[in-house]
């Protein structure tokens, strides 16, 4: 995941490993649930928009899709509630 952000290079690893435990806990938690997964997504926007505000374009068009398509996956899902949020 972190590799596909190259513009995230810059602001270390630690961008890698908040995507990869954001992603991680989207796919295999056992505990959590729609809404939560939906809160995750938003508060790993709302890091990368305060945090890495030139990266957000790419974040949005690149890992924000991805996110939104595995917590659709795990909850069996075709249409991702709130998605339109930003």
């Amino acid at each position: 995941m972190g590799q596909m952000l190259s513009s995230f290079e810059k602001s270390g690893s630690r961008f890698d490993v908040m995507l990869d435990v954001a992603m991680q806990t989207l796919a295999n938690d056992p505990e959590l649930k729609l809404c939560e997964g939906l809160r995750l997504i938003e508060a790993t926007r709302t890091a990368v928009a305060k945090h890495s505000p030139a990266s957000l374009d790419i974040f949005e068009s690149r890992v924000l899709p991805q996110m939104r398509e595995t917590l659709m996956h795990r909850f069996g899902m075709v249409t991702c509630p709130g998605c339109d949020i930003h």
